[in-house]
């Protein structure tokens, strides 16, 4: 099989190439590079991939293929099929490859795309899938079974499928959705071409391999040995602190990071206050919970940094726009819970702060996957108390190094206990519920429910 660099060596339309061409996709990634071939031929494709690496174009650009190689439908059709269906895990994901897909789509007028998400009114997408052209449809897995079940003739629209994609399938099943998926798999027609990608591959993911993908399906393993789980040029390290400083610390790592860009310090109007040159600043800091993001953000935002935070206690409405808006900034502090952890992508994320116990090894690797994207260098730093250094054992084999706390002087440290007597008390209220019930659903901590409480207490007295 030959393999080219560029996409327009490959037999693809002329309107996708130029609509391509403009948004600045030229030389194909690795992943691109792996996959399109492949895909070309017809094959059903099992691909193994990081984040950042290119994929949603790596299956968006074959699907429209097969959209805009498909015989229209007659305009008498009140319910034309759809002939793309892409699954994503998360409401962030789908719209973001809707996004993409709409980029993609530029001198297609003709063809249309659709998002069907948690957290929208049911008949608004039904109204818009009835009145908008809807060829490619991007849907979280609850929601489309939400229609199958509950919107008239639907079901048949999914019988016209030529292209069913799976986008971050260990996630997918991470989040239970393995029923959900089965019931999609079930409601699209068997003469299909099947595109499964996924970060790890895990036992239920090759069983979910046995129902989705033919025999014949082709691995293409874009992580290949030596390689490692994570971005080579991402530099991760370690601290190690009490909680009464897990609020200080963030802001100064803030502040020492800042000085460190100078790329950031450049400012057009005269700098009037030095946390003016925090403006300019593009992190993401990750934190265990809704409520303690919400938390932390309260605080940065009293701290006069420029916030915005995306958590589940969010109407949709909300963190689509923050999210877009984040994502064209050139300068803006991001705190998130972990509906921001995987496959959203963020160009040009210098930082990663993760405050406090991650899940697990998986997602502390896909946390920090939202910098060094696309080869660019990043950098993360994870945050922990000394009861939770157990966690580094996991990650022994990824090369995070210790790194030692800077200072704190005592104007910082009253600066921030001053800002966290402004945020509300019911704030802090939800926020150590929500610290409690997380840290009691860790069995190294949870376990013993007399320290828990020690712990809460601790994590209560922090906030002052």
């Amino acid at each position: 099989m030959i393999f080219f660099n560029r996409f327009d060596q490959y037999p693809l339309s002329p309107l996708s190439l130029k609509a391509m061409k403009e948004a600045g996709y030229e030389t194909m990634t690795v992943v691109q590079k792996a996959t399109l071939p492949v895909i070309l031929k017809g094959k059903d494709v099992l691909t193994k991939a990081k984040t950042g690496t290119g994929k949603t174009v790596a299956f968006l650009l074959p699907s429209i293929e097969v959209v805009v190689k498909s015989p229209p439908t007659s305009p008498d059709n009140k319910r034309p099929p759809f002939l793309a269906l892409v699954i994503c895990p998360t409401r962030e994901l789908a719209n973001q490859a809707a996004t993409e897909a709409n980029t993609l789509l530029k001198y297609h007028p003709t063809i249309g795309v659709q998002v069907v998400i948690g957290g929208t009114r049911l008949g608004l997408e039904q109204k818009r899938m009835q009145t908008n052209p809807c060829q490619i449809l991007v849907a979280t897995p609850r929601r489309l079974k939400d229609h199958i079940e509950n919107t008239p003739g639907f079901a048949t629209r999914l019988k016209g499928v030529k292209v069913l994609v799976l986008d971050e399938a260990d996630h997918l099943l991470d989040m239970g959705f393995r029923k959900d998926i089965e019931r999609i798999i079930s409601a699209v027609p068997k003469e299909r071409q099947t595109f499964l990608f996924s970060v790890t591959v895990p036992e239920e993911v090759r069983q979910i391999c046995l129902i989705a993908l033919r025999r014949d399906h082709e691995f293409v393993n874009c992580v290949h040995e030596g390689t490692g789980e994570t971005h080579q040029q991402v530099r991760q390290t370690h601290m190690i602190a009490p909680l009464d400083r897990h609020f200080c610390l963030p802001y100064t790592l803030l502040r020492e990071h800042i000085m460190d860009n100078v790329d950031y310090k450049v400012k057009p109007a005269p700098i009037a206050d030095p946390d003016d040159n925090l403006l300019f600043l593009k992190v993401i800091v990750l934190c265990t919970t809704a409520m303690v993001t919400k938390l932390v953000a309260d605080l940065l935002g009293e701290l006069n940094l420029n916030v915005r935070e995306i958590h589940s206690r969010k109407p949709q409405s909300y963190r689509t726009r923050v999210s877009n808006e984040f994502r064209k900034s050139k300068g803006l502090i991001l705190v998130t819970s972990d509906v921001s952890a995987r496959g959203v992508d963020y160009p040009d994320v210098t930082l990663v702060l993760q405050v406090g116990l991650p899940k697990d090894r998986e997602q502390y690797i896909h946390r920090l996957g939202r910098t060094g994207r696309k080869g660019k260098e990043g950098e993360g730093i994870l945050l922990l108390a000394p009861w939770e250094e157990y966690f580094l054992s996991s990650l022994k084999d990824l090369p995070i190094t210790k790194s030692s706390l800077p200072a704190i002087d005592s104007e910082t440290v009253k600066k921030v206990q001053k800002a966290l007597c402004h945020v509300e008390m019911r704030n802090k209220e939800a926020a150590y519920q929500a610290w409690l019930g997380y840290y009691n659903s860790q069995k190294m901590i949870g376990r013993d429910k007399d320290r828990l409480v020690e712990l809460a207490n601790e994590f209560s007295h922090s906030m002052g």
